[in-house]
């Protein structure tokens, strides 16, 4: 059987007896290392690696999770997570950098890293953690390229809408892959918020495969390498962290649980505030087209992409701005901002960045693009119905 201390590099050990079956007999777990091949001479500080040779070599699941020994002590709560990632790695690695690369919010880096501190103690080759994490974020991104390419805003849409950021979506993004194009993948799992939108947008752009794959490819190289190399340049202090953690137990759980919950809990809450500052800001359709009708009409402003604007068309009069300085130097009595993201993110990001330049008169359009169609206006520009 594989020594479950060294998953990620296996090797083999002799049959469980029922007596060295850590938990089983009430004794300490850490009395039975199985492993002849993995013992090391006697140290005089005992770190995450040496915690789990000693603690988790030969013990089956009942020794790990301490059923049958209730003297067990309170910070094996905290010892088996650690063990989880000391053993099955990879997994996670692949694991939590699928979900994360997908646009759920749940960091793969911390994983990483940790995986990457933990081969580095132990001697092991660092580059499978490299292929897992590079694999995985190339799924992920191919699966968002795709939706992108057949969906297009729709599926933005949908991925703003159960966003915990409304920003992700907006003006910043949109300008980013905007102003680099198919270069900007080689960086964007480095921009908080940016990695799934700019592969969906690459995709709604129609870039072509090969160049997608080439800048994405090289990218979450990057992005895995970096996280590995941190891993095993800062192995130590990832290792005193982690006993850190250890030795708190559930607290260190609870620790790890509660920073989850500060996060997510700050996210929504801007995202509330966001949302009803927008609510109160909004100008329709129709009231739109009364002012364009009117002796004063507005500045119109779009900040959809250039592709978008080309093939769906625009708004009669509206200018077409990809930068704050873009807009600023059009801004001018009345200003209408409008976009195709939902809630009107991008629109609403931009007239919140031209009020703090003072221009007071500046409202999003509510329901943006589709919401003007929708209502029945005329668009002018068009190549597809």
């Amino acid at each position: 059987m594989s020594c479950p201390s060294t998953a990620l590099f296996p090797m083999k050990c002799p049959p469980l007896s029922h007596r060295h079956r850590g938990g089983l007999d009430g004794g300490p777990i850490a009395a039975v290392p199985l492993c002849p091949e993995r013992s090391a001479a006697p140290t005089t500080r005992q770190g995450s690696g040496d915690m789990f040779g000693a603690r988790w070599s030969g013990a089956d699941a009942s020794g790990i999770l301490g059923i049958g020994d209730r003297r067990l002590p309170q910070r094996y709560c905290m010892d088996f997570l650690l063990h989880l990632v000391a053993v099955y790695g990879l997994l996670l690695v692949f694991a939590t950098t699928l979900v994360d690369q997908g646009g759920l919010p749940l960091p793969a880096y911390p994983v990483i890293v940790a995986t990457a501190a933990f081969a580095q103690a132990g001697g092991g080759p660092l580059w499978p953690i490299v292929v897992v994490a590079t694999l995985a974020a190339l799924i992920a991104d191919v699966s968002w390229f795709v939706g992108g390419k057949r969906w297009g805003v729709r599926l933005l849409r949908l991925m703003c809408k159960v966003s915990l950021s409304p920003d992700s979506c907006v003006l910043m993004t949109r300008g980013i892959f905007t102003r680099w194009g198919a270069p900007s993948l080689m960086v964007a799992k480095f921009v908080p918020g940016f990695a799934a939108v700019a592969t969906l947008l690459a995709g709604e752009a129609r870039i072509r495969w090969r160049t997608f794959l080439l800048f994405d490819g090289i990218g979450a190289l990057l992005w895995s390498g970096v996280g590995v190399l941190i891993g095993a340049l800062f192995h130590s202090a990832v290792r005193e962290a982690l006993d850190t953690l250890a030795a708190l137990g559930r607290y260190g759980v609870a620790v790890i649980v509660l920073a989850a919950a500060v996060f997510v809990g700050w996210k929504w809450l801007k995202r509330h505030l966001f949302l009803r500052e927008l609510r109160l800001a909004r100008i329709s359709p129709q009231d739109l087209q009364a002012l364009i009708d009117s002796d004063a009409p507005p500045v119109v402003l779009d900040v959809r992409l250039l592709a978008r604007r080309a093939e769906t068309g625009w708004i009669p009069g509206s200018i077409h701005v990809n930068t704050m300085e873009e807009a600023a130097s059009r801004a001018s009595g009345e200003v209408v901002v409008y976009c195709d993201c939902p809630n009107e993110a991008s629109a609403a990001a931009l007239a919140a960045d031209l009020r703090k330049h003072g221009f007071h008169r500046v409202r999003p359009l509510a329901g943006g693009f589709e919401g003007w169609r929708d209502s029945g206006h005329v668009i002018v520009g068009a190549t597809r119905r």
